[in-house]
């Protein structure tokens, strides 16, 4: 059903794609009829052709047997950092944080590395954990499950790439409710046609030309791409 659904808002999206560049078209020209007539099946094809692929889903896991809507509060943990750019896994917390807030899916809090409290736990973020760790998770950090994970890569140039290993934990049993292994490349096609749809849908900014935009793009602007991404596979 999620994959489904994924499929579904990027058809939605195409759509809404094509029918905004027709109506933008009529609506700066003296000739709407005329351009009506001449270019309105020219754009139909067009969209029929120009499909953009939803994201795979084998890249995600959702564990079927859990209702996260159940989950009270999750703790997002600041992300360990593999990549050569320090900053990069703060910008990436706090923009998921952020994401992860506009789905509502459960209540939030952040945890920094530096903090006392999960410094106290001296945790593996990429070990299992016994049931009195899961205890001492809960009782130190006051919430229901953790969000732990791992910036595996980052690369601005010669082209944006983000690479990300996630999981959320279920802190009354240990039990994995989701988790997340992929990583984003801005040269790829598949991924350029996901930002044009974001920029669409998201940030609103009009129909420029893909390359321009994949050019003037920023990296918080990617890492909101990204972490938009993440937030919606849940």
């Amino acid at each position: 059903m999620n994959s489904l659904r994924t499929a579904l808002s990027y058809f939605v999206l195409r759509i809404s794609y094509c029918v905004s560049h027709i109506m933008y078209l009529l609506r700066n020209t003296h000739h709407a009829s005329r351009i009506t007539t001449l270019l309105l099946p020219i754009f139909l094809s067009g969209c029929q052709f120009y499909r953009v692929a939803a994201p795979a889903t084998d890249y995600y896991y959702l564990n079927p047997d859990k209702d996260l809507s159940s989950i009270g509060r999750v703790a997002v943990v600041e992300l360990d950092n593999d990549s050569g750019y320090p900053q990069i896994s703060a910008d990436v917390t706090e923009s998921l944080f952020q994401a992860l807030q506009k789905r509502q899916v459960f209540g939030l809090s952040t945890v920094r590395q530096s903090d006392p409290s999960w410094r106290s736990l001296q945790l593996d973020i990429d070990s299992t954990y016994s049931l009195e760790q899961l205890s001492a998770i809960r009782k130190t950090l006051k919430c229901d499950a953790v969000l732990i994970g791992t910036v595996t890569e980052f690369k601005p140039y010669p082209h944006m790439a983000i690479g990300l290993r996630l999981r959320l934990v279920d802190l009354k049993d240990g039990q994995l409710l989701w988790a997340l292994e992929q990583i984003w490349d801005s040269a790829d096609k598949t991924t350029e046609y996901r930002i044009k749809n974001y920029f669409q849908s998201q940030m609103r900014s009009g129909f420029a030309p893909l390359r321009e935009r994949l050019v003037a793009i920023s990296s918080l602007k990617f890492v909101k791409f990204v972490t938009y991404e993440v937030a919606e596979t849940l």
